[in-house]
């Protein structure tokens, strides 16, 4: 399969990879918080758009890694990505939730641990699926 992405494909996974990301995960984190949609979803929006810039960054140096030591993107290279992805992430999200919600970094860890329960296979089914589709429509178009 093509691996070569435009940067303007690489936008358009990394947004709906983000904006499918906030609608499922902002209303949970209210609930489970206690807090207002608002800021749930406002805190959830403000990671969405670190994770975005992080997203194209990591993706990028992957794809560079995959074309340099040619390794095929299996189950077992979708988790390894989908783990380097959200432990990069981590480092950046622990301060931000522990300042956007008052608490404690400490608090702000066992909370991410959540996130990261839910962003691990989130991660890893979301790109499984964009491979998926986006093979068909490179098939596609070279059948056309």
């Amino acid at each position: 399969m093509n691996n070569n992405k435009t940067f303007a494909e690489r936008c358009f996974h990394a947004i709906s990879f983000e904006a499918l990301a906030v609608i499922l995960s902002a209303p949970v984190l209210s609930w489970l918080m206690g807090v207002s949609m608002a800021k749930a979803g406002m805190l959830t929006l403000i990671i969405s758009l670190i994770a975005m810039v992080w997203n194209v960054i990591f993706n990028t140096f992957f794809d560079r890694l995959e074309r340099r030591f040619k390794f095929i993107r299996t189950v077992k290279v979708r988790v390894m990505h989908a783990v380097a992805f959200e432990l990069g992430l981590i480092a950046i999200v622990i301060p931000l939730a522990a300042w956007g919600l008052n608490m404690s970094l400490l608090d702000a860890f066992f909370l991410d641990i959540g996130l990261v329960l839910f962003f691990l296979p989130y991660t890893f089914l979301f790109n499984m699926g964009y491979d998926k589709i986006r093979e068909i429509m490179l098939k596609k178009r070279l059948a056309a």
